[in-house]
């Protein structure tokens, strides 16, 4: 199948000619660019693409140049997320579980979806156990229904670094989230899955196997893993979400969280009001949110 997105990489931005807001392809020269420092430093430049959604965008043939960056996709484009719960080979077996054989689902709506650089907002409920999951995230691009392994990727547009926010107490306490662990209410407030720097296109990227993941909480390292140790791939999960049901185009899959999350350390170490994370994936960027108690 002939590549899914005319573009390698895609922002959605402020201009800084006009104010308006765009979806540009950044003009880089590294293989693995800093999209979120060049727009800090007000360096970043795109070619201009325009189209009703990101990836069907096309360079419009004019350049321009990037004033405040804002995250690749809005919830309109979102009609669902789903995500996975323990997919990391090592952070399985060191909690004491036997590898799963088939992946553990559970769903974000499309208003979590959040912008880098923005304010989390935190409601009161969810502030006395607010965590952090940096996680690998799948963007679809096309709508797909019981695709094989091997065709997993004409479907995918490309991946965005995320952030599944979580409030832990209404996951896990029996007194709030029941006698089973629930997950759906727990990380689905509005903008618990902010999304940034960019979306890159699987044409730079394959299956996302072999990226080196690192999530700082106030610059202090949390998380560290390379995404071959996902027990679950990109194209493993594509397949297996789209038996029986339809994955539709700007649906995205997180695809889980390895240890050094709050809930994990000894005492717990919950996120605060200001606190900074950031989720740097190798060859995608840094997603950077701040968390802000409401």
């Amino acid at each position: 199948m002939a590549p899914l997105t005319s573009w390698d990489r895609l922002v959605r931005y402020v201009s800084a000619k006009d104010g308006e807001i765009r979806y540009g392809e950044p003009i880089v020269s590294e293989s693995k660019p800093d999209i979120d420092q060049l727009a800090q430093d007000g360096k970043l430049e795109v070619n201009v693409l325009e189209g009703p959604n990101p990836w069907e965008a096309k360079s419009k043939g004019e350049k321009d140049t990037v004033k405040q960056l804002l995250g690749p996709l809005t919830s309109k484009d979102v009609p669902i997320i789903r995500c996975v719960g323990l997919n990391y080979k090592t952070h399985i077996l060191e909690t004491g579980f036997d590898l799963p054989k088939n992946p553990i689902l559970f769903t974000k709506p499309g208003p979590a979806i959040g912008d880098t650089r923005a304010p989390v907002p935190i409601p009161l409920l969810g502030q006395p156990q607010c965590d952090y999951e940096g996680e690998l995230t799948v963007v679809m691009g096309k709508d797909c229904k019981n695709v094989s392994e091997d065709e997993a990727l004409d479907y995918v547009a490309g991946y965005v670094s995320g952030n599944d926010v979580s409030c832990r107490d209404w996951q896990m306490d029996k007194e709030k989230a029941g006698m089973m662990p629930q997950f759906t209410f727990s990380k689905s407030f509005d903008n618990y899955a902010p999304l940034g720097p960019c979306i890159v296109s699987t044409k730079l990227l394959g299956d996302a196997s072999g990226l080196r993941m690192k999530v700082f909480v106030n610059g202090e390292e949390r998380q560290n893993i390379d995404t071959s140790d996902l027990c679950f791939g990109v194209k493993k999960l594509v397949s297996f979400f789209s038996q029986g049901q339809t994955l539709q185009a700007g649906s995205c899959i997180m695809t889980g969280t390895p240890g050094g999350v709050g809930i994990g350390m000894k005492p717990p170490k919950y996120l605060k009001d200001g606190d900074e994370v950031v989720v740097d994936i190798e060859g995608i960027g840094k997603l950077v949110n701040t968390m802000k108690f409401e």
